[in-house]
């Protein structure tokens, strides 16, 4: 069944070359979509957003306040990715618009990544692929190691940091970790209290950490320096969490051996751009382009997830998995309406709405109810009979911020 606000279709704008998937996804809910290659900038995405039902973006593309300002329209974002940090979250909820990403799809994605990377660089790959393809034939083992008895640091025990820990152990590595929150050990990986007592003693150090604000420039010049001399360090977190002056300046002097990074704090919008670092150029470092979660198979789990969501959300109301709304996911009746409810949190709401209701005698078949910190969320069915008069009364409650009618 086609998706509508009103009596026009839903308009889906998706960028960042999203995976067909979720084209086809959507075009199966009957919304019009339009696929975009890349990232727009803020002033490109307010000109594109203004007549945009729902927005869907990877890790490039900010969606601020003022864009979500502009788009009047706007119902649903979908990150088809792990992050939501590049989404003013706080402001869509105000708005009323739902936030939904894939917290897990390509986690086996990165971990492979990390994995390789970590064997790549004990054994100096990059090194001696770079001297063949100079025509150089180099057989020496001096500094290539196996990873097999080696100890891994992971910072940042999360879906990633977890899955990589046992996946390392089965390598037959020693696995430490640190994290911020209070995280269940794994197999025989071992917690540090602080980051200093994971540097002390691993060899390689792993960043699998958010994008929360406070995690910005957190590994720098003193973190680099108190790793163990000659130890391996990767980033497939987030680009601005490390100072990459301060890891080239280990790397040049030897003190790290090699690093593979994935993220960084200006990327290029699109394919094919120029990409500037002080890493460039550097031996025995792996530099690749934010592709820790780009595969096909990833890219077509999260395509597929994250447009269903979107698509549940605009045709049935539901928000199970929305990362700023609360989480409702009621079922419905044959024969009812749905009346899908975003309001700030305040006392006396839901015996508002019903008193609305029953005063002009509408009947309820169903209701659900969620709050999350400043807002709520209320999905109501009803009878098949009721009056514009009821709709106008529920958008003019002084808590209300958007109303829907889904069916």
């Amino acid at each position: 069944m086609d998706v509508m606000v009103g009596h026009e279709k839903i308009r889906a704008l998706l960028l960042e070359s999203i995976h067909p998937d979720a084209v086809s996804r959507l075009h199966a809910a009957g919304c019009v979509v339009e696929s975009v290659s890349s990232a727009l900038d803020e002033d490109e995405l307010i000109e594109r957003v203004r007549d945009v039902h729902l927005l869907g973006i990877r890790s490039k593309t900010q969606v601020t306040g003022r864009v979500l300002g502009a788009a009047s329209q706007l119902l649903g974002i979908g990150a088809f990715c792990i992050g939501t940090d590049q989404i003013d979250l706080a402001a869509a909820a105000a708005g009323g618009v739902a936030v939904f990403n894939a917290p897990f799809s390509n986690t086996r994605s990165v971990v492979e990544l990390a994995l390789a990377e970590i064997i790549m660089l004990a054994r100096r790959v990059v090194e001696k692929n770079d001297k063949m393809h100079d025509g150089e034939w180099d057989k020496a083992a001096t500094g290539s190691h196996e990873v097999r008895g080696r100890t891994l640091g992971i910072v940042g025990y999360g879906n990633i940091g977890t899955q990589l820990s046992v996946l390392a152990e089965a390598l037959g590595m020693r696995v430490y970790f640190y994290d911020t929150a209070d995280k269940l050990a794994l197999g025989n990986a071992k917690r540090c209290d602080t980051l200093d007592e994971l540097l002390e003693v691993a060899e390689t150090v792993t960043l699998h950490v958010d994008g929360r604000p406070g995690n910005s420039g957190f590994f720098g010049e003193e973190q680099f320096a108190r790793m163990r001399p000659r130890s391996l360090f990767l980033n497939l977190s987030r680009g601005f969490v490390i100072d990459y002056a301060a890891l080239r300046r280990h790397l040049v002097s030897g003190h790290i051996a090699g690093a593979a990074v994935d993220v960084f704090p200006q990327e290029p919008k699109g394919r094919g751009d120029e990409f500037r670092s002080e890493l460039r150029g550097l031996p025995n470092v792996i530099l690749t382009p934010h592709i820790g979660g780009s595969t096909e198979e990833a890219q077509a789990d999260i395509g597929g997830f994250v447009a269903n969501k979107l698509a549940q959300y605009v045709s049935e109301g539901n928000t199970t998995l929305s990362v700023n709304l609360p989480s409702v996911a009621l079922p419905q009746q044959a024969g009812t309406h749905r009346l899908a409810h975003v309001h700030r949190n305040t006392p006396g709401v839901l015996a508002q709405v019903n008193s609305i209701l029953a005063e002009h005698e509408v009947n309820i078949e169903g209701q659900l109810l969620s709050t999350r910190g400043e807002y709520g969320y209320m999905v109501t069915d009803v009878g098949a009979t009721y009056s514009d008069v009821v709709l106008t009364r529920l958008r003019e409650m002084e808590q209300t911020i958007r109303l829907r009618v889904l069916s």
